[in-house]
């Protein structure tokens, strides 16, 4: 039965979709609306693991720190006292980090991620793993 379809219809197989579809501005407002609400959540799930973590529970901002020192005692300390993390407290914490310094990819500024590289310095320091 597709292939009937397709054998009267030959040139709309083959149209890009942006060309089928025309709606008008009234249409496409409401539509880019719900698409917006639908996108939300699954959209940021990097945030909401560096929120709403199983294994630790951040203080908030503590990427955002100045000194590479503060940043590797808050996660130490957040690590320490998880009691729902499923691994070592270091491994928690240097994980946390690396996925933060992942997730930002290309649009990490430059002194930012050396700031964040240098926490992972201090963070080995802070657990006795130099």
């Amino acid at each position: 039965m597709a292939r009937a379809t397709r054998a009267t219809h030959p040139r709309k197989s083959r149209m890009r979709k942006s060309a089928r579809r025309k709606t008008s501005a009234g249409t496409r407002r409401h539509g880019a609306a719900r698409k917006a609400s639908k996108r939300a959540s699954p959209k940021r799930w990097s945030q909401r693991v560096t929120r709403q973590s199983d294994a630790l529970d951040l203080k908030r901002g503590v990427f955002t720190l100045t000194s590479p020192k503060k940043m590797a005692a808050s996660l130490k300390r957040s690590a320490d006292h998880s009691s729902r993390r499923k691994t070592g407290a270091y491994r928690s914490a240097l994980s946390m980090l690396t996925f933060y310094i992942n997730r930002a990819g290309r649009t990490l500024p430059k002194t930012q991620r050396a700031r964040l590289e240098r926490a992972k310095v201090e963070l080995r320091r802070a657990f006795g793993r130099e």
